[in-house]
C-alpha cells in the first residue's frame, strides 16, 4: 500500500488550556465565521447527501474535523453536522432506527488534545477519537469518512515558500511575516504554496471520502481586486510583523552591546 501518512510538514498548534491566551478564549471571530455558514451546510445536507444510500453500505457514519484545534468551536460545529444528517435520515427513513455517528478530531501531533477531550459535550450522540497529523497528507483509509468538515484552518500554509527566506530572491520578504505591503513577487510566492497545498489536500481527501460523500470548507477569502493593504486582518499581520521586527533588533542591540 502506498500513500503519504509518513510526511512531516512543519506543525505550529493553536495555544492549548483554556488561559487567558488560549485559543480557547481567543477564538471568538472563527466562532462567529462558522455560525454564519451553519444554515448553508445544514441545507446542502438535506438537499445533496443521500444518508439513506449510504447507511446501505455502512452502519456507522464517520465525520471528521479537520483542524479542530482545541474547541469549543469544533463542537458547535459538529453538533450542527450531525443534527442536519439525523434530519435529513429521518426525512428519508422516518421508520428506521438513525445509524451510528463517530467523530474524528484532527490537528498537529502538537495540539492540545487533552484539553480538547477533557470538554467533550457530555451529552455528544456520537463517538469521538482524536486524529493527529497534518491535513496536507492522509489521515485516513481509502473509502472511509461519509463527511468532512473544515474551518478557518485552510489558510494556513504547509511551510513557508523558501522563496521568502532567500535574499538572492525577487520574492525574498527581508523577514517579514506577512505580505502586506510586500512586492507582488512575494504574494506570488505564497499564492503558488497555497495552490500546491491546496491539491495535496483535495487529493487526500478525494481517497478517503467514500462515493457520494460530502465536504464543507470554511475558508476567510477576500474579493478579486482587493489590494492586501485594504484588509483589516493584513493590516494587523502587517502591524504586529513591524513589532516583532524591532523587538528583535532590540534584543540584537543588547547582545550585541
Amino acid at each position: 500500500m502506498t500513500n503519504n501518512t509518513g510526511t512531516v510538514l512543519d506543525s505550529y498548534a493553536m495555544n492549548g488550556g483554556d488561559g487567558a491566551y488560549s485559543y480557547t478564549k481567543n477564538s471568538y471571530f472563527q466562532k462567529a465565521s462558522a455560525s454564519i455558514v451553519e444554515a448553508k451546510i445544514r441545507e446542502e445536507i438535506t438537499e445533496k447527501l443521500d444518508i439513506k444510500n449510504l447507511y446501505s453500505t455502512s452502519k456507522t457514519f464517520c465525520i471528521a474535523d479537520l483542524g479542530c484545534s482545541v474547541g469549543p468551536n469544533t463542537f458547535a460545529a459538529m453538533h450542527n453536522v450531525l443534527e442536519a444528517m439525523k434530519h435529513k435520515y429521518q426525512l428519508q427513513d422516518p421508520t428506521s432506527k438513525l445509524p451510528e455517528f463517530q467523530v474524528f478530531y484532527n490537528d498537529h501531533a502538537s495540539n492540545d488534545f487533552n484539553t480538547l477531550f477533557a470538554s467533550l459535550p457530555p451529552e455528544r450522540q456520537y463517538f469521538a477519537a482524536g486524529v493527529p497529523g497534518s491535513f496536507y497528507s492522509r489521515l485516513f483509509p481509502e473509502s472511509f469518512l461519509h463527511f468532512v468538515h473544515s474551518s478557518y484552518a485552510l489558510q494556513w500554509l504547509s511551510k513557508i515558500p523558501e522563496e521568502v527566506l532567500d535574499k538572492n530572491s525577487p520574492a525574498w520578504n527581508k523577514g517579514r511575516i506577512h505580505y502586506t505591503n510586500a512586492a507582488q513577487d512575494v504574494g506570488n510566492a505564497y499564492a503558488a504554496q497555497f495552490a500546491k497545498d491546496v491539491e495535496m489536500f483535495l487529493d487526500a481527501r478525494a481517497k478517503e471520502l467514500v462515493v457520494g460523500g460530502m465536504m464543507a470548507l470554511i475558508i476567510p477569502s477576500i474579493p478579486d481586486g482587493i489590494p492586501h493593504s485594504h484588509v483589516p486582518s493584513n493590516v494587523m499581520f502587517d502591524l504586529l510583523g513591524s513589532i516583532l521586527m524591532d523587538m528583535a533588533k532590540e534584543v540584537s542591540n543588547i547582545l550585541c552591546f
